[in-house]
């Protein structure tokens, strides 16, 4: 099991209070650039280890760093707190992402990003929950988060804690039955405690979603299985951090994130070759430059 880096997470401590007290315009450029920093670093890891999910990586980054610098209630140096929040990356082949992010916030030496995917390395191409801090479950295999996650809501209103259950959950994801079964469940229960977020970039591995099995309309599909359903644009952190924090009801909230995949790179945005395809040292270099600007 890795462990945290405490001058890390005093450095995200002192960020994420910098972020809380910024006027709205500081606090967007604060968050971008965190967002920004984090796509660069997955772009030179993907790099290194000639593998990975690039794409739907920079399609999520924005939610992932509104979450952890803005949202979540955590403690990188006590991945286990009792009554933290619980992050779910249902969508696990973007581990990379998660990484980066978790890196960022102490919860490990970002030196270890140097070992994604290596040989005994805990960075493996799915997140692991006994090998890193800050990962509540395993998952890659698609269909699988929201249903744990739709446990955790139960298991917290069962014990009375305040802790709030987060999901990301990929667009193509929602193919697979067992999310709807899960759905179901949680609108039935109305678990206010849940919060289900769709990184809606509208591209899987070899096609756009509405061409391999349509899911629109998608928030009227939510709808009808109990939730409350709110669309926000997946990159504009203000509006993702409004939508997170504003007053729930007592059901559960689908956020539907519109994205694009590969976002922030020219050549990767709305590419559907950039699912898993890996950067050339020359298109890492120009990658990284834009992601600068």
């Amino acid at each position: 099991m890795l462990v945290a880096d405490p001058r890390t997470a005093a450095a995200w401590r002192r960020l994420r209070q910098e972020i809380a007290d910024a006027a709205p315009a500081r606090r967007r450029e604060l968050l971008r650039e965190r967002a920004n920093r984090s796509r660069a670093t997955d772009l030179h890891m993907i790099g290194r280890a000639g593998l990975g999910h690039v794409g739907g990586d920079l399609s999520v980054l924005d939610i992932l760093t509104t979450l952890y610098f803005a949202v979540l209630r955590i403690d990188p140096e006590k991945p286990d707190w009792t009554d933290r929040d619980r992050f779910v990356l249902s969508k696990g082949h973007t581990a990379g992402a998660l990484y980066t992010t978790l890196a960022a916030a102490g919860f490990f030496s970002s030196a270890e990003l140097d070992t994604f995917a290596g040989p005994m390395s805990a960075l493996n191409g799915h997140p692991n929950r006994v090998k890193v801090p800050g990962v509540e479950t395993n998952t890659g295999p698609l269909g699988h988060g929201l249903p744990i996650a739709v446990g955790m809501a139960v298991a917290g209103r069962l014990s009375a804690s305040s802790r709030h259950v987060y999901v990301v959950l990929g667009d193509g994801e929602l193919q697979e039955g067992s999310n709807w079964e899960a759905a179901m469940t949680a609108g039935h229960r109305r678990l206010a405690n849940l919060t289900a977020i769709v990184d809606r970039n509208r591209l899987q591995q070899g096609a756009r979603t509405e061409e391999t099995n349509a899911l629109d309309p998608l928030d009227d599909k939510f709808r009808a299985f109990g939730w409350d359903v709110r669309i926000v644009d997946g990159h504009d952190h203000l509006a993702l951090l409004d939508t997170f924090t504003s007053a729930r009801g007592d059901r559960p909230t689908c956020v539907i994130a519109n994205t694009i995949k590969g976002r922030g790179v020219s050549f990767m945005e709305d590419r559907v070759e950039w699912h898993h395809k890996v950067p050339t040292a020359s298109q890492l270099e120009t990658a990284v430059a834009e992601l600068a600007r």
